[in-house]
């Protein structure tokens, strides 16, 4: 039966190609899919590791630091130092900031910190800001070190640069002082949006809201979560879709094979043989189509705005996914071979 199967599949190599490309074509978006939902989880994760804080400390009415725009007073960072606990507190300003560079209107999130204290990022290029009118940016922003930016008529000179701290599907942080950040935010009102501490408070801080880290992310994602849903939801398509153009192609393929079926089963084929042959052949077509998903996803990333970090279990499952969609393919040509009557192969003989 095996070698019948695979003579099949060089008799009908042309049609299996096309089959293997349209399957992998749609396995490769299932994956991209994947890449996207995976990096909403991971900016946020490094956004957030970036700070290097234990306890987020926010207004009594705001669910997280960077889903609430709320104000503290800047006298709040002595209040949070001074609580059992509290190693050390430092001030955050965190705004979405839109400006124009180089003629194109861009968004991105500003992140105001001590500088030298908590939240000042790791750098890939450049050198970290050490006073006033200096900002590190994400490379995502596309500017270069030295190069100016104004953001709500303070400018600011591009010194270093990070990789990976970004939020909301790849809009980049760029970190600056907290007192840039207050011009900004708050036109320098003794305003901020959030205190960050090294160790956990052992009794709450009057009326604010403390926050681990883990809490923050939790909030941050969930604000995406309809973004998350929906990509996953588009995913589970594909796989679907995936399905369909291999059962299409084993559909016609079993008709064609009508003759085959007939003489296999007057020769004594069982029905779980027959299966067999047909399995082998829509399994083979699946993992063909996943590794040509694997090569192909790969070149389709620049194609896509939003950052793709594409997960090393991605490609665990992805056989896995294959195998289930090539098996259950094969139910289509399954039913065609069981329903012939083997009596047709002599009729067609004579």
């Amino acid at each position: 039966m095996l070698t019948i199967t695979l003579h099949d599949l060089r008799y009908r190599a042309r049609q299996f190609l096309i089959a293997v490309v349209g399957a992998g074509l749609v396995f490769a978006m299932a994956l991209i899919l994947t890449g996207i939902s995976n990096s909403f989880r991971v900016e946020v994760a490094n956004t957030v590791d970036s700070v290097g804080a234990d306890t987020w400390v926010v207004p009594p009415d705001s669910t997280g630091p960077f889903t609430s725009f709320g104000a503290l007073p800047l006298d709040s960072v002595e209040q949070v130092a001074a609580s059992p606990g509290i190693e050390q507190a430092d001030p955050l300003v965190i705004i979405p900031v839109t400006t124009e560079i180089e003629g194109e209107v861009r968004n991105l999130r500003l992140v105001g910190h001590r500088l030298g204290g908590l939240g000042d990022p790791e750098l890939v290029e450049g050198r970290s800001a050490r006073a006033r009118g200096e900002a590190v940016a994400d490379k995502r922003l596309e500017v270069a070190v030295g190069t100016k930016i104004t953001l709500a008529g303070v400018e600011l000179t591009i010194v270093g640069r990070t990789s990976g701290l970004t939020l909301l599907g790849g809009i980049p942080n760029v970190y600056a002082s907290v007192d840039d950040a207050r011009d900004i935010a708050f036109k320098g009102a003794p305003l901020i949006t959030t205190v960050v501490a090294r160790g956990v408070p052992d009794e709450p801080i009057g009326d604010l809201t403390s926050l681990t880290s883990t809490e923050v992310e939790d909030d941050t994602v969930h604000a995406m979560e309809g973004a998350i849903s929906s990509i996953e939801s588009s995913r589970t398509l594909m796989w679907a879709v995936a399905a369909v153009i291999v059962a299409a192609l084993m559909y016609v393929s079993s008709l064609e094979r009508m003759r085959d079926f007939a003489v296999l089963k007057s020769l004594g084929s069982s029905s779980r043989l027959l299966f067999f042959g047909v399995a082998v052949q829509a399994v083979a077509v699946t993992l063909l189509a996943a590794g040509f998903a694997a090569l192909v996803s790969r070149l389709m990333r620049p194609l896509f705005a939003l950052p793709i970090l594409m997960p090393t279990s991605a490609f665990v499952v992805l056989p896995i996914v294959a195998i289930a969609v090539g098996l259950l393919s094969s139910l289509v040509a399954l039913r065609r071979a069981i329903a012939v009557d083997p009596s047709s192969a002599f009729a067609a003989a004579s």
